[in-house]
């Protein structure tokens, strides 16, 4: 029996020992590992080609010039209400006063302009070296509905400026990138530049419903042309600044990829009846259940199985201890990572497919049990799963056959693109914000909401959203919110941004990196 004792100690001992090694190894490779991702490298470090851009210094009567045609173009209300409603006066004055404001790219011989599906526009700007693959910027025209008596400031549509800052529909979403891409490319014409390599500008009139009729008529023109772009750039991401809790610093983050999306409609029906003999159970009460289940069961947790995870990794260096040590390490730390971010709603969006009811209709009277109750789901799809999984998920959580479930429509999440030493658009971007602002991290990351980028797909491997609009905390809720608003301070910085990034493009190739981290 003794001899039983001593061999199971001798066992344990050794299982101990194993344990504690297993661990140490574990931490070492980890902490190397945060070691190496905290050197702070990239291409900014390297010998760029070309590096005698023209400089843009913004004089006082310009300043005053391009706030007053970004205020114009705030003030036209070119709301799009659903697929089939636009404001079509609004998009046509729209079309005029962009002709009056930049005239210099309407009458360039450089710049090929036309409209198409009869208010969206398609700018094509001539290189001087064919030989090099066009790249495209895009933004959209249209805007959201937004009423007084929803609480703004000022008047959504009134471009009233309020302790420097421009209030409206449109400064963040998305009519501040239209006006700053073109003002970047007058003051650029003006200045007599021409560019190297060829691009192309788009703006969209229903991007607010989906670009089925100004995105894709545009891509439908590339497609026939037989052009091919080396990168495209939409709206998306932008600068936060104190929104990632325990990031020192602000943080640019260039969007690889957007989530899918999907619009489900759930519906239950019974014979009618009279409220004074109800039934056990109502449509109503049923379609309730349904719903109710959706809530409490929300998709898997999917943190680190999308480009989120770059977004952690290339931040990591700019948090304190024991956060940088964990966002090295997302190989061993990424399901504790997923527990904590799935707390608050900002950052749930990143960890799954979230699900949304948005509709609940049924009944018409008081006194009458519906025979029909239908309520509608929004569904953002996270990197990792396909449309066909969540809805079969969806299918299972509901779990009872009396409820109808009926795609309305969706489509997968989008390709990822590139963001390695390699990626052209990608490090273009990068090179442009960090000459730009220089405290700030680039990063990569995902879009969570849907853009018309999603459209060019077909046309190039690598698609970005981003612009350097600067989020705080509370700015989040603006976006299709109430008090949307630019400072007058951000929309020149966008304007400069367009301005370097058209010449930062203007280079043959990308420099050799100047160092490299090894994945361990």
């Amino acid at each position: 029996m003794a001899e039983s004792r001593v061999k199971l100690v001798k066992l344990v001992k050794v299982v101990v020992s194993f344990v504690l090694l297993a661990a140490l190894a574990l931490f070492t490779v980890a902490s190397i590992r945060t070691i190496s991702l905290d050197v702070n490298v990239g291409l900014q470090l390297a010998h760029w080609e070309k590096t005698n851009n023209i400089s843009l210094v913004i004089n006082q009567q310009q300043r005053e010039d391009l706030l007053a045609r970004l205020k114009e173009a705030i003030r036209i209300p070119t709301v799009t209400f659903s697929q089939t409603e636009s404001n079509i006066t609004a998009l046509r004055e729209f079309d005029i006063f962009l002709r009056k404001a930049f005239p210099t790219v309407f009458s360039s011989s450089l710049v090929h302009h036309e409209v198409v599906a009869n208010y969206s526009h398609l700018f094509s700007v001539v290189g001087s070296q064919p030989d090099l693959v066009p790249y495209m910027l895009l933004a959209h025209i249209d805007v959201v509905p937004a009423a007084e008596s929803d609480g703004w400031e000022a008047p959504p549509f009134s471009a009233k400026e309020i302790d420097g800052f421009i209030y409206g529909r449109g400064t963040i979403d998305d009519k501040y990138s239209v006006m700053a891409i073109l003002q970047a490319l007058e003051y650029l014409l003006l200045k007599g530049y021409t560019p190297r390599r060829a691009f192309y500008i788009g703006l969209g009139h229903d991007e607010e419903a989906r670009g089925f009729n100004g995105a894709m008529n545009i891509v439908r023109l590339l497609k026939q042309r037989g052009v091919k772009l080396s990168f495209v750039l939409d709206e998306g991401t932008g600068i936060l600044d104190g929104i990632i809790n325990g990031l020192e610093g602000p943080a640019a983050i260039i969007g690889l990829s957007e989530k899918g999306s999907a619009n489900v409609k759930l519906s239950v029906s019974l014979a009618p009846g009279h409220s004074s003999i109800p039934p056990r159970e109502s449509s109503i009460g049923i379609l309730a259940s349904a719903v109710k289940r959706l809530e409490e069961n929300p998709m898997p947790r999917l943190f680190g199985y999308g480009p989120e995870r770059e977004t952690f990794e290339h931040l990591a260096h700019k948090f304190k201890f024991p956060l940088k040590f964990v966002f090295s390490n997302l190989w061993l730390f990424s399901p504790v990572l997923g527990r904590l971010l799935e707390r608050k709603p900002d950052t749930n969006a990143f960890v799954r497919t979230t699900t949304a009811v948005t509709m609940f209709n049924a009944g018409v009277k008081v006194n009458i049990i519906p025979a029909l109750a239908e309520a509608y789901v929004n569904l953002r799809i996270h990197s990792a799963q396909s449309l066909q999984e969540v809805l079969e998920l969806i299918r299972e959580t509901v779990g009872d056959p009396r409820v109808k479930m009926e795609l309305i429509d969706g489509f997968d999440p989008l390709p990822v693109s590139s963001s390695d030493e390699k990626s052209f658009g990608f490090q273009i971007i990068k090179k442009t914000v960090l000459d730009m602002f220089p405290s700030v991290t680039v990063a990569p990351g995902i879009c969570i909401g849907n853009t018309d980028s999603r459209h060019f797909k077909d046309l190039t491997n690598d698609i970005y959203r981003f612009a350097p609009v600067w989020f705080k905390p509370d700015d989040v809720r603006r976006f299709h919110g109430i008090n949307e608003r630019i400072s007058k301070k951000n929309y020149e910085e966008t304007v400069v941004y367009f301005f370097n990034l058209m010449q930062n493009c203007d280079i043959q190739k990308l420099p050799e990196p100047h160092s490299s981290v090894h994945e361990l």
